[in-house]
């Protein structure tokens, strides 16, 4: 069965102006380039302090330190130039699901282009969880071609897992 756009759309609940403001910072943070303290700085206090962060390629991310240290330190070590045009977006009450088309320079100097999807809820203006959809082989295989990238992906792949095992060891 496919549904219409006026079905979903009839579907949604209407959008709140603090999800819509929402939206508006997420686009602008994206799109900035401006480097990972300057990103961190303009999500920080976008986020609930408890925000869980979903996506293919890492175990689930709780935590603005682990968006910090597990997300935007890795992402921005692996593509230093790396933004995103936020496109197309809708929002549903406090539910923003919004695409993005992801770019940057690997080490190495090889060009990656990425779409994705991120689901955002949000609660009292901060978002509580995101989850991206994105399908990781442009990435992959732009890896596969720039050996300079590898021990920056791989760190970024095995860093929460060591994290994990060390503080499950610690209790």
């Amino acid at each position: 069965m496919s549904l219409s756009s006026e079905t979903v759309a009839s579907a949604l609940s209407p959008a709140s102006p603090v999800a819509e403001r929402w939206l508006q910072g997420f686009r602008t943070g994206w799109a900035a380039g401006a480097g990972p303290e300057a990103f961190i700085a303009h999500f920080r206090p976008m986020l609930d302090p408890d925000v869980l962060l979903l996506g293919p390629q890492l175990p689930p991310l709780r935590g603005i330190e682990a968006f910090e240290r597990h997300f935007v330190t890795p992402l921005f070590a692996l593509m230093p130039d790396v933004r995103a045009d936020v496109g197309r977006a809708a929002i549903g009450g406090e539910t923003i699901f919004a695409e993005l088309t992801i770019a940057g320079t690997l080490r190495g100097g090889r060009r990656v282009r990425l779409r994705a999807c991120d689901r955002i809820e949000l609660r009292d203006g901060l978002a509580v969880e995101r989850e991206t959809y994105f399908d990781p082989s442009p990435l992959l295989a732009a890896l596969a071609l720039s050996p300079r990238s590898w021990p920056v992906f791989l760190g970024a792949r095995l860093r929460p897992l060591v994290d994990r095992s060390t503080s499950s060891r610690r209790r």
